[in-house]
């Protein structure tokens, strides 16, 4: 059903996630990220607010191992959920309960994690994790190169139809938040991909327009001087 990356950026301090499923909007649902704190994700039978428990418990202190005990722990039908997380540190959680459909798998490297459920096979994470080392440029862009790793490997069982791009950076709101949140053509990868390309490169300058709209370059739109 549903297959993602989550990732500290050691360079820049930036937690970012990607994701994809044959579900509608499973970014909507399933991305969670909090600046200085970290980013998890809830998946498999979701539950929405296992998320921000997760980010509410790593910035009170708690480790991304110990935030995850704790919710595994505590949350009603945990067999059901599978969650991922990493915290300021680069430390990563996973779980997936006894109740995780189909072939299901879970991988995770220095600051970045990757799980899957409905997995077309169980090789799917481990290749986003590699293509996540392997990739070059900037965050982002090795975001998006494990997305497609992901689906280069084999991806779901079925055909995506949603995918997603969060990412944090200093700011109390998500600097990129990119959805194709359905796509009857099964491309949505393809799509956040494009987006991430057209949003790359002006990303800053929509921060500096929030910060001070006075140090902000130019709109491009017509009329702007």
């Amino acid at each position: 059903m549903t297959f993602s990356l989550l990732a500290r950026c050691p360079t820049t301090g930036r937690f970012g996630m990607v994701i994809s499923s044959s579900s509608p909007a499973v970014a909507a649902r399933c991305a969670h990220a909090r600046a200085g704190v970290g980013v998890a994700a809830t998946q498999n039978i979701t539950d929405p607010a296992l998320g921000p428990r997760l980010l509410d418990l790593m910035q009170a202190g708690a480790t991304a191992p110990q935030a995850m005990a704790q919710v595994v722990a505590e949350a009603p039908h945990v067999d059901y959920r599978q969650l991922l997380c990493v915290d300021a540190q680069g430390r990563t959680a996973c779980h997936s309960g006894a109740q995780t459909l189909g072939v299901w798998a879970l991988a995770e490297g220095p600051g970045v994690v990757a799980g899957g459920n409905l997995l077309a096979n169980p090789t799917v994470p481990q290749a986003m994790v590699a293509g996540f080392a392997a990739a070059a440029g900037d965050f982002g862009d090795r975001l998006v190169a494990a997305l497609q790793a992901g689906a280069a490997a084999g991806g779901e069982a079925g055909p995506v139809q949603s995918a997603g791009l969060l990412m944090v950076d200093r700011e109390s709101w998500p600097v990129a938040s990119l959805r194709a949140d359905w796509s009857d053509a099964a491309t949505p990868i393809q799509e956040v991909a494009r987006a991430w390309a057209v949003y790359a490169p002006q990303m800053a300058a929509y921060v500096q327009r929030a910060r001070d709209p006075r140090a902000a370059p130019s709109y491009g739109v017509p009329g702007d001087e």
